[in-house]
């Protein structure tokens, strides 16, 4: 894959994305990243980038001029062509606007060969850009940066490390949460483990089995593989519960998980449970339907 990043501050990625996953991806021949100082396509003294916004209002707006050209200059294929999905490349302006970058949407980019980045800055891009040269816009959040530098990083580290061969065993992307349809046992993962589907990760432990008078669970030592995936899967459907009730309102649940969450709703309906949970009794109740 080759990713291109369009921004101001060049320099700005060679710490973040020299390091871990990315770089190694980068050693073994899997990525390609470069960065292009948008103010290497400014035709006047200043290097002039941005100006006032039509209409009036407050801050700066990046010029469509620099950013057409910088596009140009890398060879990007035209933009029906990239819709029309004759080429599996994509050109991204990364925007407060922007629709929410998830895993499913790091899935989909992993698919392909080029993927172009356009970093925001100031008050915003001219319109334009967004209308006729990027096929979409994303946000890593509902907060505004100064810039899409970092919005940029974020992405391209999270799409790398689902590139085939960029993690060395494979079938640790596909049990991480949010991811949906795993299908760990074609990956080589153990029968006693069991992918998010969708929602947040199991618990993990590791040695030593007792830790300043904290044990690991009992379930987790048992070997009994069964036994450790109904742990695994309660455990992800309860921190699910707790951190993220909305990934509830979306996710396949099994007739087990069903029983599991109305076990949960009695609990907290009785007063038997945490605080955290009873905050979440609301949430649980939304979902009576289901189970």
């Amino acid at each position: 894959m080759k990713a291109d990043i369009v921004t101001i501050f060049p320099d700005f990625f060679r710490g973040p994305l020299d390091y871990g996953i990315t770089r190694r991806a980068q050693e073994i021949g899997l990525a390609k990243i470069e960065a292009h100082d948008l103010r290497e396509f400014t035709h006047d003294r200043h290097r002039t980038v941005d100006d006032r916004p039509f209409g009036g209002g407050e801050g700066m707006v990046l010029k469509p001029e620099p950013v057409f050209e910088c596009l140009e200059s890398v060879g990007v294929v035209p933009r029906e062509e990239r819709l029309a999905g004759r080429v599996k490349q994509s050109v991204i302006l990364l925007s407060a606007q922007g629709e929410r970058f998830t895993q499913k949407v790091a899935a989909e980019l992993a698919l392909l060969d080029r993927i172009v980045f356009i970093c925001g800055r100031y008050e915003g891009v001219d319109e334009r850009v967004g209308d006729f040269l990027a096929d979409r816009e994303l946000s890593i959040g509902d907060y505004v940066l100064s810039g899409g530098e970092m919005a940029a990083a974020v992405i391209v580290e999270a799409v790398l490390r689902l590139l085939p061969g960029a993690v060395g065993n494979a079938a640790s992307t596909q049990q991480e949460s949010f991811t949906v349809g795993a299908k760990i046992k074609e990956l080589g993962g153990a029968d006693s483990t069991c992918g998010s589907n969708g929602l947040l990760d199991y618990p993990h432990y590791t040695r030593p089995a007792e830790f300043r008078g904290i044990k690991v669970p009992e379930p987790l030592m048992s070997g009994n593989h069964e036994e450790i995936r109904r742990w695994r899967r309660q455990r992800a459907l309860e921190k699910t519960l707790r951190n993220r009730p909305d990934l509830l309102q979306g996710a396949v649940l099994s007739e087990e998980d069903s029983t599991f969450l109305a076990g949960l709703k009695r609990s907290a309906d009785e007063g038997g449970r945490s605080g955290s949970t009873r905050n979440s009794t609301a949430v649980i109740r939304n979902l009576d339907s289901r189970f």
